[in-house]
C-alpha cells in the first residue's frame, strides 16, 4: 500500500474512533435526574401538572410534565444548584430549591395547595361587605397570618408573568443546549487535526499529508464558528448571573476564540510556503505554537462544563 494511501486510511480511521469516543463523553455532562410525585392538599395526585427544572448556575430550563399518576422524571441534567417549579390549574405554583450532585435520581415530592381568592357577594360583580379574611393579601397586616406577595411589592400582573420573557428563556434555553452539544462534536475533527499535524510539517512530509492536515482543519474552524454562533445569538436574560464553572468557560473563550481566528490564517501562510518549496519562515512558524495554545484552552473550556468542582 503506497504511503499516501495509508495517510488517507489513518485520517478516517481516528475521524471514526474519535466518534466512538463521543457518546461517553456527551454522558459525562449530563447524568443527573429528578424525579417525584405532586399532589394536592387532600392527597390526590396530579396528572399533567406543568414542571420547569432551572439550572441556578447556566441559566438553562428543562419543562416536563406528570404522568396520570403524579409521576415525574426529568433527566439528562448536569450537577449543580437547581430550582423545581410546578404548578397546575387552580393551584397555588410550588418553587423548590435541589443541589443535584450525581447519577442517583433527586427525590422532590411536591403537595400544591389551593388558590385563595376574595369572597364575591350572591350578586354577581358586587362586592361582599364583610370582615376582611386573614389570609387574603389585602387584610390588615395586624390580622394576616401568612405573608403574601404584595408585601414585597409584587403586583398581579407580575406574578402571573409575561409570556415575552418566558419564550426569550425558552429560545436562550434551546439555543445554548445546541451550543452545548455542537461543542463536544467539534472536538472530534480537532482531536483529528492534532493528529494530522504529524504529517503536515517538517523535511520528510509529504503534499498529501498537509492536504489532509488542511482539510480538517477547516472542518475544525467550520464547527467552531457554527458553535459559537448559538452561544453569541443566544437572547441575554437580565438579571441572570454567571456563577462557578461558566465564568470559567466564558474566560477561556477569551483565549481559543482568538486563536480559532489566527490559526488558520497562519495555517494558509505554512501552507503555501510548503506547497511552493520553502521552509516556514516568518509569523507562519507560529502556527505550531497558537494552534497548540487554541486546542488547549478549548479542551479546558469543555472540561470546565463537564467536570464537577
Amino acid at each position: 500500500m503506497k504511503v499516501r494511501e495509508m495517510k488517507i486510511f489513518l485520517g478516517v480511521g481516528v475521524l471514526i474512533i474519535s466518534m466512538a469516543l463521543a457518546t461517553p463523553l456527551v454522558a459525562q455532562v449530563r447524568s443527573c435526574a429528578v424525579v417525584g410525585t405532586v399532589t394536592d392538599a387532600q392527597g390526590a395526585v396530579l396528572p399533567n401538572a406543568k414542571l420547569s427544572v432551572h439550572n441556578l448556575d447556566t441559566g438553562e430550563s428543562t419543562s416536563a410534565q406528570t404522568d396520570s399518576a403524579g409521576n415525574y422524571k426529568v433527566e439528562k441534567l448536569t450537577p449543580g444548584a437547581y430550582e423545581v417549579s410546578i404548578a397546575a390549574d387552580g393551584l397555588a405554583t410550588r418553587v423548590i430549591a435541589v443541589t443535584l450532585t450525581g447519577e442517583t435520581p433527586q427525590k422532590v415530592n411536591a403537595t400544591l395547595s389551593a388558590l385563595q381568592s376574595k369572597p364575591r357577594s350572591a350578586v354577581q360583580g358586587t362586592p361582599q361587605a364583610q370582615t376582611p379574611n386573614a389570609q387574603l393579601p389585602d387584610a390588615p397586616a395586624s390580622q394576616r397570618t401568612e405573608p403574601s406577595l404584595g408585601d414585597l411589592g409584587i403586583t398581579p400582573e407580575q406574578e402571573k408573568g409575561s409570556a415575552a420573557q418566558q419564550a426569550l428563556l425558552d429560545k436562550r434555553t434551546h439555543m445554548l443546549k445546541v451550543h452545548q452539544r455542537l461543542g463536544l462534536i467539534t472536538t472530534l475533527p480537532l482531536i483529528a487535526t492534532v493528529i494530522a499535524s504529524a504529517d503536515a510539517g517538517g523535511k520528510s512530509t509529504s503534499s498529501t499529508g498537509r492536504n489532509v492536515h488542511m482539510v480538517l482543519g477547516s472542518t475544525t474552524a467550520t464547527m467552531y464558528f457554527t458553535t459559537a454562533y448559538f452561544a453569541i445569538r443566544a437572547p441575554k436574560i437580565s438579571g441572570t448571573e454567571t456563577r462557578g464553572p461558566i465564568r470559567l468557560h466564558k474566560a477561556l473563550a477569551w483565549v481559543h476564540g482568538p486563536g480559532m481566528i489566527l490559526t488558520p490564517i497562519l495555517g494558509a501562510m505554512a501552507y503555501s510556503q510548503r506547497n511552493n518549496g520553502e521552509k516556514v519562515h516568518g509569523i507562519a512558524s507560529a502556527h505550531g505554537a497558537v494552534a497548540g495554545v487554541t486546542a488547549a484552552a478549548y479542551g479546558a473550556a469543555i472540561l470546565s462544563v463537564s467536570l464537577k468542582f
